[in-house]
């Protein structure tokens, strides 16, 4: 089988030659350029410019012949956005700044902080009204210059056999606006139920929607994977009630998946959020999600075995791999190695299930480690026959 035949068939819930393996996909499955510098000198490949696909997280662009190397079964299609456009940083003294598109003021530690941190939203004031959403300067999320050499791109991934992937420009609905009006006043306008929330929300939806009607015209054909991501968990429970998100969040992530589907009905709709978001899945199972990412190992109720049991029949579980909070970083390369075998036991029967740590490989993680975790996904995620 090819990298592409291998997904396809897992996507299918059907056992392929060996589980697909998932490296730099998307900017919540890749790894930060330090650790990438690591594991390219301890595999012995030469040292090259790298490339980033994610400057805000630090998240390298995986080279051809790591891919080739490490045999990763899928490759990314990263729009300009934010994060990898126009990123134009500022001296701040003892940290970099940067002023992107949505208004958003983000800081990096000098000299070597490992990624920016969001330290000014465009529109902080608690009393924001509905004209104040509409007023905002948005960026146009229908520019085709976000998508200017994708197509191209992704009919070569497509001829040289891997899955492709694409992701949209920007977090998800209920991120991104904790992102324009902060966390809190996002919060207490939900809390309170706040018609401006609605009026934010639905502007979200609508930018969204602008760049899936721009980009999937030209791009389905060649696309297997569409991603949508947003983050509802935390370690222990949700940010939000599961009564909230099914009022506020669940009807627009609808009309969201709906419509994409309806543009680019052959690829498979990807949903990402970190936590413990098990109360929420079958909401995302009733809206049309067919992959779920990740299964968040080191969350409550996220237990792969169980998680396989109750819902593998209806998703696919991408990511969770390996737990990237302790084991990974943490962990002997033997650890490791267990810990991979355990997961890749409870998730890989019957197909269903795409290899990938459970975030982003940061940057204190020793190349050892990624190693003994590849060399685990070889001996432990062949199937048999």
């Amino acid at each position: 089988m090819n990298s592409r035949e291998r997904l396809l068939t897992t996507m299918d819930h059907r056992e392929p030659d060996r589980v697909p393996y998932d490296l730099g996909g998307m900017q919540a499955t890749g790894i930060h350029i330090v650790a990438y510098r690591n594991l390219r000198q301890a595999l012995g490949l030469p040292m090259v410019e790298l490339k980033m696909c994610d400057v805000i997280q630090q998240l390298a662009l995986p080279d051809t012949d790591i891919v080739e190397q490490l045999g990763i079964d899928v490759r990314g299609l990263y729009p300009l956005n934010s994060h990898n456009w126009r990123v134009r940083e500022e001296d701040g003294g003892d940290y970099w700044k940067y002023h992107d598109e949505w208004g958003i003021t983000h800081r990096r530690p000098k000299p070597d902080g490992l990624y920016y941190s969001i330290v000014q939203v465009p529109l902080p004031n608690p009393d924001i009204s509905v004209q104040d959403i509409e007023r905002h300067p948005w960026p146009n999320m229908a520019d085709p210059q976000r998508i200017a050499g994708l197509r191209e791109l992704a009919q070569h991934y497509r001829q040289s056999g891997c899955g492709v992937m694409l992701k949209d420009p920007f977090a998800g609905i209920f991120e991104m606006a904790q992102r324009i009006v902060g966390m809190e006043n996002c919060l207490v306008m939900l809390a309170s139920g706040d018609k401006t929330a609605e009026a934010l929300f639905d502007k979200l939806l609508e930018l969204k929607l602008s760049f899936w009607e721009t980009a999937l015209p030209q791009l389905a054909e060649f696309v297997d994977v569409i991603c949508q991501v947003d983050d509802y968990g935390t370690q222990t429970s949700q940010i939000i009630s599961p009564g909230m998100f099914r009022e506020w969040i669940k009807p627009r992530l609808e009309v969201l998946m709906l419509s994409v589907k309806r543009l680019a009905p052959s690829a498979k709709l990807f949903f990402h959020s970190c936590g413990n978001v098990r109360p929420l899945i079958p909401d995302f199972i009733e809206i049309g999600v067919e992959i779920l990412n990740p299964v968040h190992l080191s969350a409550m109720r996220m237990e792969p075995i169980e998680l396989k049991r109750d819902f593998g029949s209806d998703l696919v579980f991408w990511g969770g791999g390996v737990d990237t909070q302790g084991i990974l970083p943490s962990g002997t390369p033997q650890e490791v190695k267990d810990h991979v075998r355990r997961t890749v036991d409870a998730l890989a029967p019957g197909g269903g299930f795409v290899f990938s740590t459970v975030h982003n490989i940061q940057a204190d993680v020793s190349p050892q480690n990624i190693i003994a975790m590849w060399e685990a996904l070889q001996e432990y995620g062949a199937y048999q026959g």
